[in-house]
């Protein structure tokens, strides 16, 4: 059985992961080139005791559809040579789309995971990217039986639908620091348990529009905690490029952190402000309350527990203020809230999906 794997950021790694470690290594990895920031995948193959990438493609493109093509182009080079029997994609970017794409003009079989999520907002790349690569996939992976659910609803067959939970609860699970461990993290960025704010900001609709990510950094600034900003290099570029100061007031910025460091710094932070899907779902596993700066998202099963939804602007502040007020009562209440996402066991149910699909086509 031939495996591979096609991925560009740094969620994705993350959530291939667990499914990696469940097929033993037996497959090859694929790597777009999408991150290739140093401070975004510093360590992380390292850290997820995954390896290094088997192949890391570096595309020329720099308009967003010239490298969707040709990155198309070249993920179908590495399949025509290797000739795989399945391929695994992961979640709604660029990365994903190409190598469905490539992989569905060749009839290779398509397991994408994390499939079914919908913002109905398709102003949002994102959506597009997983709309389309749910109707290519011949075997959906939704984490919850609600994008399950979606998948039916626009006709996916029922037969290629398989609810095996989020693969990002299994890699925090076991990449979670312990408890003294977290302390010392926290410590060593100067901040007190339960008594700062963990931000991060990336997506297009926040960080490339000028008034949006002054709206939210004005907030931020403003609150009455401080506010820990690891900086995305999207979002380092934009801020120089509109001369909007980033590390003024509460905020403090830092560069992109290693995701061990991250975890700890959600589980002792009070609240979580990001446009990251990751961290919404994160948000769940630590039992932390998060505000999602957007005006849509694709995981309404932590909405009105874990989380709530608020575009750029004076609102963000004004909800931050009435956490404050009880966040220790917020906190205690999150705890006897479930998880949506799974057991921990995605990555293992993933796994024997991918083997059923070559098994069948083996037939």
């Amino acid at each position: 059985m031939k495996i591979s794997a096609v991925f560009g950021t740094r969620p994705e790694v993350v959530k291939l992961a667990p499914v990696f470690w469940a097929l033993d290594g037996h497959v090859q990895t694929i790597h777009t080139g999408q991150h290739t920031s140093d401070a975004m995948a510093r360590d992380l193959w390292t850290l997820l005791e995954i390896g290094e990438p088997d192949i890391v493609l570096e595309l020329d493109g720099s308009e967003r559809g010239a490298k969707i093509g040709e990155a198309v182009a070249r993920v179908g080079e590495v399949f025509d040579a290797a000739r795989p029997d399945v391929v695994v994609v992961q979640g709604d970017t660029d990365s994903t789309l190409a190598g469905a794409l490539a992989a569905s003009v060749r009839s290779i079989p398509i397991v994408h995971v994390e499939a079914g999520l919908r913002s109905y907002d398709r102003a949002m790349p994102e959506e597009r990217n997983r709309v389309v690569v749910d109707h290519l996939a011949d075997l959906c992976c939704a984490p919850t039986e609600t994008s399950a659910a979606q998948l039916r609803s626009e006709g996916v067959d029922a037969r290629q639908i398989i609810v095996t939970g989020n693969t990002v609860v299994d890699a925090a699970l076991r990449m979670m620091p312990g408890p003294k461990r977290t302390a010392e993290i926290v410590r060593s960025f100067g901040l007190a348990h339960d008594q700062f704010v963990l931000s991060t900001l990336h997506r297009a609709e926040n960080v490339d529009d000028p008034v949006h990510l002054r709206a939210i950094i004005d907030e931020l600034r403003t609150l009455p905690m401080p506010v820990l900003l690891p900086v995305h290099p999207r979002t380092a570029t934009r801020a120089r490029d509109f001369g909007i100061t980033l590390d003024e007031g509460a905020v403090r910025c830092v560069e992109p952190l290693a995701y061990d460091v991250f975890l700890a710094l959600e589980s002792a932070c009070a609240l979580l402000i990001t446009d990251s899907g990751g961290v919404q779902e994160e948000a769940s596993i630590v039992k932390r309350p998060v505000l999602v700066v957007r005006t849509s998202t694709e995981r309404p099963e932590i909405m009105g527990t874990f989380a709530t939804l608020t575009p750029p602007g004076a609102r963000l502040g004004t909800i931050v203020a009435e956490w404050a007020r009880d966040i220790g009562e917020r906190r205690v209440a999150l705890e006897r809230q479930p998880c949506p996402f799974g057991d921990g066991a995605a990555g293992q149910r993933v796994a024997e999906v991918i083997h059923s699909l070559v098994g069948a086509a083996g037939a």
